[in-house]
């Protein structure tokens, strides 16, 4: 993918309602509720802007539905990084790569395809072997992958699951940048149209809370939407809302499956805090708790109580879980999403925002 131009695919969406959905990754449950909250009609055009496959429990599934969704509805998906699963029937994957990770995760597209057929693979399976009655069996699956591009283009946006490049000619993009553009929104780029994206989980840009809604940066027109469903905990799904081609009135809707409640008692922002993620989540553990631990960041040297079930192990440097000490504002009838309880408290979102609330609740809705 890294030496092949990206295959553009162009669209005249006018007068029409356009939703962009991003990072489903085979969480369907998700998908479809978040379907019948937009209300989506005949009459919208979906894009959906790539890695709708993989790290959940249920990408065959997913990719069924998504292929039935397409014949039904003005459905349009793009290619992320986890879905060009064509290439391991066309002999592109590595076998040995495609084995490993097969055995690793346990779960995505080739094991549903797999399992579905009664194999279920262990270290004793020959995967290689059962690769063409796959591509035999799952025909029209692997022909919808084929056919996936990597850009969409309309008269205003470009749709691309990682990113583009300002400098380059959309006709000579990268296949492989389009599908995996790590960080894209720090690069510093400008565009004259406006490029939606999705691969980089939104709250990775924010050092010191959590937030999960689309990040809309009107300076340089990029908007970024994936609200990290399936790999953050307290992650959801967004659906970014164009009313119709030309409009930059951009709003979004979202789902999760947390219980909410409304809080009893008001809290005041917190005014220090932090945000421990993925990529530089490495913690020497100052005291280990039961429920909590006191810990320190390994490079900044930020010292919060962190869930002990978050740390990844016994030992006094150890990674961990996607934390933050954060309090958001809260007022009391103020609805929240409950994602953990303690003894301390609880962890919820208000507004697409995850943090600590040390109240009292109402009954959960």
């Amino acid at each position: 993918m890294w030496t092949e131009n990206a295959k553009i695919k162009r669209l005249d969406t006018s007068g029409r309602r356009i939703i962009v959905i991003s990072d489903i990754h085979a969480n369907l449950q998700y998908f479809t509720a978040l379907l019948k909250k937009i209300e989506l009609t005949p009459d919208d055009v979906l894009v959906l802007c790539g890695d709708f496959l993989e790290k959940g429990e249920r990408s065959l599934d997913t990719l069924r539905y998504i292929m039935q969704l397409s014949k039904d509805y003005d459905v349009h998906p793009l290619c992320g990084n986890c879905d060009g699963w064509q290439d391991s029937v066309d002999g592109v994957f590595p076998a040995k790569s495609l084995r490993s990770y097969l055995l690793s995760r346990k779960s995505g597209l080739i094991w549903d395809m797999l399992t579905d057929c009664g194999v279920s693979p262990d270290e004793e399976t020959d995967i290689p072997a059962l690769l063409p009655m796959l591509a035999e069996r799952y025909s029209e699956e692997f022909a919808f992958l084929r056919a996936l591009p990597h850009v969409i283009e309309t008269p205003h946006c470009i749709f691309v699951h990682g990113g583009i490049r300002p400098d380059v000619p959309i006709g000579e993009q990268m296949a492989g940048d389009c599908m995996k553009f790590d960080d894209f929104m720090s690069q510093g780029y400008s565009f004259d149209k406006w490029v939606i994206v999705g691969h980089w989980p939104v709250m990775l840009y924010l050092k010191d809370r959590v937030c999960a809604n689309p990040i809309i940066d009107r300076t340089h027109r990029i908007i970024s939407i994936d609200g990290g469903c399936v790999l953050k905990d307290d992650g959801q799904l967004n659906a970014l809302i164009i009313p119709h081609e030309g409009s930059e009135d951009f709003h979004w809707q979202s789902w999760d499956r947390f219980p909410t409640a409304k809080v009893r008692t008001g809290q005041s922002e917190s005014r220090r805090s932090y945000y421990i993620r993925w990529g530089d989540n490495r913690v020497q553990v100052l005291h280990r708790g039961d429920e909590f631990s006191h810990c320190r960041h390994v490079r900044t040297g930020y010292e919060m109580d962190i869930l002990t079930k978050y740390l990844y192990g016994d030992g006094e440097l150890v990674e961990c879980n996607d934390c933050t000490d954060y309090e958001p504002e809260l007022k009391p009838g103020d609805t929240v999403s409950i994602v953990e309880k303690t003894s301390r408290g609880y962890f919820v979102k208000h507004n697409g925002t995850s943090g600590w609330y040390h109240g009292e609740i109402y009954d959960e809705l």
